[in-house]
């Protein structure tokens, strides 16, 4: 059953990804990049390799972390219900067959999508800075998620309302799914919500990416939202889990600004003039005399 839905989420990925291409990608980026793509990924390549890192270590992760969580996380699933109530089921309300279809069908492939185009579309920019900011983002909430995980023991509403208060829409409409939900999540990992913090970091850098493709904003802006309130919608996630959520995504998106170089090849010549030529021409003369 998981590789009939693994190969839904890929067929559904691989409609997708060409169609956005075409529409907010462009053909003259794509030549572009089918002329730099070396250099381009050279450029990158350590930020990929920390992102990998990161991802092996979260698979480990599931297999141990939740031991190590028992021993010394804090367990705040009665904090949470007590602080929220019963505000998720403000949800319920809007309950149709039509947005439980829509929402599950966003949980799950929209929120792939919303991951994978932008690596793809800020690959095809020559300066490298933003994608390689984006790969730094995705590797810090994963990371920091990780760390929270271990310390946070908290069960989602589905796991603590009654049953008729609270439906599982998402196992109830799409049954299948939870065979996927099983093989990158616990029931314990729900704060913060990296559904919500991935989602919100992407539609960060939309945002300052807007200029360069304003076609892609708005989309990334409402699949992200989409997320968000799928989240809930769905009784996967706590209120504060998502409010976490986007305070994880604005911290990384902060970090990997700082982390990830400033300038480009370009603004530190225009910035510095000959001195940056000069010290360019320099350093190979003397690593040959060394």
């Amino acid at each position: 059953m998981l590789a009939e839905v693994l190969t839904q989420v890929a067929v559904v990925i691989a409609i997708l990804v060409p169609v956005s291409i075409i529409v907010f990608i462009g053909r003259e980026r794509l030549a572009r990049t089918r002329s730099e793509w070396r250099t381009r990924l050279k450029t990158t390549a350590p930020v990929i390799a920390v992102l990998i890192v990161v991802l092996l270590i979260n698979r480990v992760a599931r297999q141990v972390a939740p031991k190590l969580s028992r021993q010394i996380g804090i367990r705040l699933t009665s904090a949470f219900y007590n602080i929220e109530g019963e505000f998720i089921l403000v949800f319920q309300a809007i309950q149709t067959p039509e947005t439980s279809a829509y929402f599950s069908s966003i949980y799950v492939y929209g929120y792939t999508f919303l991951l994978i185009f932008p690596v793809i579309a800020y690959f095809t920019l020559s300066d490298t800075r933003v994608f390689r900011r984006l790969l730094a983002a995705y590797a810090l909430n994963y990371a920091i998620g990780l760390i929270l995980y271990i310390f946070v023991i908290a069960y989602g509403p589905r796991n603590l309302m009654p049953a008729e208060l609270m439906e599982r829409m998402l196992y109830d409409t799409n049954p299948e799914y939870q065979y996927l939900t099983r093989e990158v999540n616990t029931s314990t990992n729900v704060f913060p919500s990296l559904h919500t913090s991935l989602s919100a970091t992407v539609a960060a850098f939309a945002w300052q990416t807007r200029s360069e493709f304003p076609k892609w904003l708005p989309v990334a802006v409402v699949l992200a939202a989409s997320v968000a309130i799928s989240t809930m919608y769905l009784g996967i996630h706590w209120g504060i889990d998502v409010t976490a959520g986007l305070l994880l995504a604005a911290l990384c998106v902060t970090l990997s600004h700082r982390l990830v170089g400033r300038w480009s090849l370009e603004e530190l010549t225009e910035k510095y003039g000959d001195r940056f030529l000069w010290l360019q021409e320099r350093l190979p003369s003397s690593q040959e005399q060394d």
